[in-house]
């Protein structure tokens, strides 16, 4: 297989980290209905994962949950090894899993949530990615595939005074991405990174705002918030053949943002 070639058919395998709910569940579901199959990361709540799992058979595809701090590296490589037995030769990898914090200036916050931010926002998501790339890599023996990191505008905008470190958590995200794509890009791997902007899901309601979505329409030139299939689009082209010639790419959905 070249380094430019599309994913085969036999290995539409998709890891998709923290998919139990928003974009990642959303991705899921929308991946299975491309004829992908799909592992379902989650690190509490197994009854949403399930739910997502549920659906990804209901399209006819194979699915599987398995629990997995993405920050713990144990975790990471037992989590990968159950895919390999489970479901086969992974395909594409989408690292979703990420957290945000209460709304707070950087004066106010203590180092424990930074360096928990960092764990499970950057950490995880090279953890994942090197076993990923020991898995799809050329170089390893691999037959190539697509990693996609969930980034966000918040690396762009900086997040004044509501969550810095989650925006510099995910401008990490952006130069990681860059640089695995131009250092995989010879061995049939492709990495790119979407941000999305301001989309309607739970996440809001970890930082304290349940409504901050729909609150915050007026400062989006589409004037509203997105949705997390509006993401999951983005993404599921990325993996596909359809962008086999797109790696290194920060793609924005964003409503203008």
């Amino acid at each position: 297989m070249s380094p430019s070639s599309p994913v085969p058919a036999s290995d539409k395998v998709l890891l998709i980290t923290g998919a139990g709910r928003g974009i990642g569940a959303a991705t899921a579901r929308l991946a299975a209905q491309a004829g992908w199959d799909v592992a379902v990361n989650y690190s509490r709540d197994i009854d949403a994962a399930s739910r997502v799992a549920d659906a990804v058979r209901a399209c006819g595809r194979r699915a599987i949950t398995v629990r997995a701090d993405v920050a713990d590296e144990r975790a990471v490589q037992a989590m990968f090894a159950r895919i390999d037995v489970e479901l086969g030769r992974l395909g594409a990898l989408v690292n979703n899993a990420g957290i945000v914090a209460r709304r707070s200036r950087l004066d106010e916050m203590v180092v424990a949530r930074w360096r928990h931010m960092f764990e499970v926002n950057v950490l995880g998501t090279m953890l994942c990615t090197q076993a990923a790339v020991r898995r799809m890599s050329t170089l390893h023996g691999g037959r190539g595939g697509a990693i996609v990191n969930l980034s966000s505008m918040a690396a762009v905008l900086g997040a004044p005074a509501m969550y810095v470190d989650y925006a510099a958590s995910k401008g990490a995200i952006d130069s990681f991405t860059v640089g695995m794509a131009r250092e995989l890009a010879t061995e049939g791997v492709r990495v790119n990174g979407v941000r999305p902007g301001i989309i309607d899901t739970g996440i809001h309601a970890d930082s304290g705002e349940p409504e901050r979505a729909q609150r915050s329409a007026s400062v989006i030139p589409m004037q509203r918030p997105g949705r997390a299939e509006e993401v999951a689009e983005a993404i599921v082209w990325l993996i596909s053949p359809q962008a086999s010639y797109t790696t290194g790419t920060l793609l924005d959905v964003s409503g203008g943002r």
